[in-house]
């Protein structure tokens, strides 16, 4: 299944600055494949380095959850038919631990970045995920980390 940035959108509540999934190429309920498309002018690259831009490892991890995320809201949301513009009182997918992060290589940001994400084990609303970040087809991180859904009123 391929989905494309509005689609994307009805899984995430993300939006822009911080929606790092541009389009998700593959999703099944074992496995994403979330995709980033810098266009040069995001906010977590204006610092990073200045005439040397850089993908910071942060938001590596952080294309690694949002693509988890979807997963967990295509396949395992506690709500029928999700919408993150129209569905209150849950959070999905919350960051609970990072268990590993591995970066081997610089990103760059002219060039499509791809998280290749796998479910490992499900425990009732814990999911625990290993990573794979690629771009030009090398490998730059190798990431472990676990996700949580939880009703809203946990956040608060």
């Amino acid at each position: 299944m391929m989905m494309n940035i509005d689609e994307v959108k009805v899984l995430l509540h993300h939006r822009e600055p911080y929606l790092m999934v541009d389009r998700i190429d593959a999703l099944t309920p074992h496995a994403v494949t979330g995709v980033k498309a810098h266009r040069g002018d995001e906010a977590h690259l204006a610092g990073h380095f200045p005439g040397a831009p850089v993908v910071p490892g942060a938001m590596l991890q952080e294309l690694c959850t949002q693509s988890a995320g979807a997963l967990i809201t295509k396949f395992y949301s506690p709500v029928e038919n999700y919408d993150s513009e129209k569905t209150k009182g849950h959070a999905l997918g919350v960051l609970g631990k990072v268990a590993y992060a591995k970066y081997m290589g610089i990103v760059k940001t002219d060039r499509d970045v791809f998280a290749e994400v796998e479910l490992v084990e499900k425990l009732g609303p814990l999911f625990k995920f290993k990573a794979k970040v690629l771009q030009d087809g090398r490998l730059k991180a190798k990431l472990m980390f676990s996700l949580i859904n939880l009703s809203a009123d946990r956040l608060f």
